[in-house]
């Protein structure tokens, strides 16, 4: 056979835009990895209908939800990857209780993965380099959070004591522990919501990163409202497809659609006090992303092995990077050093995206990144870039909405947002569309996909 042979003329063409990157990977020697399909459980505050449920539920219910779409079988899946954050301490290994649970072969590995709001998105990046390095041909990539039920532990000294009793041989030994209680000892100790290097709440950094960037409490209360109208109409117009009804055990009814998506009047916004810099900030409950129960699962396999089975692939996952940087001052900009990185990784720029999705985790923080990509001197300054890379157009951001309307389940977010960008590229005729997330530890995550020839919703 022939080997390839690539023009210099034609090497620009070929690494530019759009289906011609199907010859650029090959000419790259990288498998062209496919998006098939990707389903979520309805997003509902927590607290609500799945309070009685477990995490492994969830995850469960995606897993089979996946599979009924895809009209595949579970022995089709080579290896099942499952973000999650706040682990219940009943299944560490979430992944593997989930598939069992959903009726995957005991032969298929699985493993849990965890990177804060990102974690769907490393699942995501797992299966892509398994699927690449030829170790698998299919993977399931997904994610769960619960927040109705999390885990809270016994304090320190009691976890002591109790590790001691347990090792106690004689009366005495344990009459002797039992005088050591002290009342403090009973002080339950709750999973940690502020980072672990700054002891700093996330909602403390995003008001601390709007006012940085001068952004105004009207600003973010404008954003919000946008966020929920976009999910608002999108749902009722029949967008969100990839969201699958979930029996609740012990009820009648099916939970089918997000609950937290909702308008909120301009003067409630307006007058909402403060969540987290009190009296004086500006981040509040309106504008801000709210605690969430969910799950998602998605089909990723190369594009040789989904036409053998006969499945519809969505969309191809063309380019991935995670980023890092300063943890306190920096802690949500993962969008602003994402985006230019996973652009040119691509060979491409702002102008070739056709959708655009962020995770929204404060209405502040987002906007805080638009000012941010927007500015020359943080570029230079801060990033060591030359040049700034530009906020994305609104006409094309999160125009079904995001995570300050739909919710976020920390480890499922991912998922969700591969699946936007990839029923909004066929929905609005798009080609290419960037997806970027920060996350906790001054992280993020920058995707490019794009549409797959023919795909339908």
């Amino acid at each position: 056979m022939a080997a390839l042979q690539i023009k210099p003329a034609q090497l620009k063409k070929l690494f530019t835009y759009g289906g011609v990157r199907t010859m650029a990977a090959a000419a790259q020697g990288k498998k062209n990895i496919v998006l098939v399909e990707g389903v979520r459980t309805p997003f509902l505050m927590s607290g609500t209908d799945y309070n009685k449920m477990m995490p492994h539920d969830l995850a469960r219910e995606s897993l089979l939800g996946l599979v009924r779409k895809v009209g595949c079988e579970p022995s089709d899946i080579d290896y099942v990857t499952i973000g999650t954050v706040i682990q219940e301490v009943k299944t560490s290994n979430i992944a593997r209780e989930a598939m069992l649970g959903a009726g995957f072969s005991d032969r298929t590995p699985a493993h849990t993965v965890t990177m804060a709001c990102i974690s769907s998105n490393a699942a995501i990046a797992t299966s892509v380099g398994l699927i690449q390095a030829g170790v698998y041909d299919t993977c399931v990539a997904g994610g769960v959070e619960f927040m109705s039920d999390i885990p809270i532990r016994h304090s320190r000294q009691m976890r002591a004591l109790m590790l001691r009793a347990n090792r106690a041989k004689t009366m005495g030994q344990r009459l002797g522990l039992l005088a050591s209680i002290r009342p403090s000892f009973f002080t339950p100790e709750l999973p940690g919501i502020a980072e672990f290097s700054t002891g700093e709440v996330m909602g403390h950094s995003a008001d601390r990163l709007a006012a940085a960037f001068c952004v105004s409490k009207a600003e973010q209360d404008e954003f919000a409202t946008r966020s929920h109208r976009c999910a608002m109409d999108a749902r009722d117009k029949g967008y969100l497809c990839d969201v699958v009804p979930v029996k609740v055990p012990g009820k009648e009814m099916l939970v089918e659609q997000d609950n937290g998506i909702r308008i909120t009047p301009p003067e409630k916004m307006a007058a909402m006090k403060p969540a987290f810099i009190k009296p004086h900030g500006s981040v509040t409950a309106a504008n801000s992303s709210f605690l969430t129960d969910g799950a998602s699962a998605c089909l990723i396999t190369t594009e040789e092995k989904a036409k053998q089975m006969g499945w519809k692939p969505k969309a191809y996952l063309r380019e991935m990077t995670f980023v890092s940087q300063d943890p306190k001052d920096q802690l949500l900009l993962g969008p602003t050093y994402a985006t230019p990185r996973v652009l040119e990784k691509a060979g491409l720029k702002p102008k070739d995206i056709d959708v655009w999705e962020f995770h929204e985790a404060f209405a502040g923080q987002i906007l805080a990144n638009f000012k941010a990509m927007d500015s020359d001197y943080f570029a230079k300054s801060q990033m060591g870039r030359s040049a700034k890379v530009g906020a994305p157009p609104m006409e094309k951001f999160n125009n079904w909405g995001g995570s300050l309307s739909i919710g976020h389940p920390f480890g499922a977010t991912g998922v969700r947002l591969a699946m936007h960008a990839a029923h909004r590229l066929i929905q609005e005729d798009g080609k290419l569309a960037l997806i970027a997330a920060c996350a906790a530890g001054g992280q993020g995550v920058g995707m490019i996909v794009e549409r797959y020839p023919g795909a339908k919703l």
